[in-house]
């Protein structure tokens, strides 16, 4: 193992950034490592180096339950700049088309939300990173090509009007896994004839993780290493959402060694959070269907 290997620390648990505009997810994640001088760190959904807001940094351990953040509901707030439709349907594509934007109004404006709320279909955007025969939508995209997309369910739970100026709607969205806001832009555009697309966009909610939480960048860098370290919250919150199951200590050896328990009070079906009486957060179980709790994603260490 190198020195700088070696002078790396096992820490875990969960970092909540503030992602500056401009700047990719993976590189502000491998600065906050870097930070932290942390082992190993992951984080839970990227966002687009346009996008701002929270960016929740996985520490050691907690990498082996980001995936579960993914499937959580977000909420962001953004601008819709209307007239313009882009290729990419935010601000850093190219012009495809301008029109003249209508007089706005809050009647019109709510009109045209109105179908975007609650269960709806969206398309994906030919720039995301789904992919299509084993090659990503945007590198295909790139190329001049587009391909047909299956529409997706999605949930809007709530899409909110913040404000409107002649040519500009400020937007605020709690949405389901899967939500692309530049699509929510395009459509809100067409249909008010103008087109449109996102000109900032900023996230504030990711589950029950909350902007108002998060630190910048430049905040964590005035910090000393143990300041920073006061900053990390524990892993379970990654899955607050989850019911929560304490065992005693012979339950808690048992299932550390993978054997599924039958358990008092579990509920009949799903992931759990598994605490052991004396040794705190476990790791993640889940009801199998002879009512016993497996184990699935133990922590190594607690």
């Amino acid at each position: 193992m190198s020195a700088g290997r070696a002078s790396l620390r096992p820490i875990s648990g969960v970092f909540l950034l503030d992602k500056a505009s401009g700047y990719s997810s993976n590189s502000s994640l491998q600065k906050v490592r870097r930070l932290f001088q942390a082992r190993k760190a992951g984080h839970t959904g990227s966002l687009d180096p346009l996008a701002s807001g929270l960016l929740p940094v996985c520490l050691g351990e907690a990498t082996k339950l980001s995936s579960f953040l993914l499937n959580t509901d977000k909420r962001y707030r953004f601008r819709v700049r209307l007239g313009v439709e882009t290729d990419t349907a935010d601000s850093e594509g190219r012009v495809v088309a301008s029109r003249a934007v209508p007089d706005l109004s809050n009647t019109l404006i709510e009109a045209a939300l109105e179908p975007l709320r609650g269960e709806i279909d969206q398309v994906p955007p030919m720039y995301s990173a789904l992919k299509h025969q084993g090659q990503r939508l945007y590198d295909l995209a790139r190329q001049g090509i587009e391909v047909e997309r299956a529409s997706r369910r999605i949930f809007i739970y709530e899409l909110r009007l913040l404000a409107f100026e002649a040519d500009v709607v400020d937007l605020e969205v709690h949405c389901s896994k899967g939500t692309y806001v530049r699509s929510l832009a395009e459509v809100l555009g067409r249909t008010l004839g103008c087109g449109g697309h996102v000109e900032i966009l900023r996230r504030t909610a990711v589950g029950t993780l909350d902007i108002s939480d998060a630190l910048t960048m430049d905040e964590l860098e005035s910090l000393s290493l143990e300041e920073r370290d006061a900053h990390v919250r524990p892993m379970d919150q990654l899955v607050s959402h989850m019911p929560a199951i304490e065992l005693n200590d012979e339950m808690s050896r048992l299932v550390r060694q993978g054997n599924p328990l039958f358990v008092p009070q579990a509920p009949a079906h799903g992931w759990v959070r598994l605490y052991g009486r004396s040794l705190g957060f476990l790791g993640l179980g889940e009801v199998l269907d002879d009512g016993r709790v497996g184990p699935r994603r133990m922590l190594a260490s607690v």
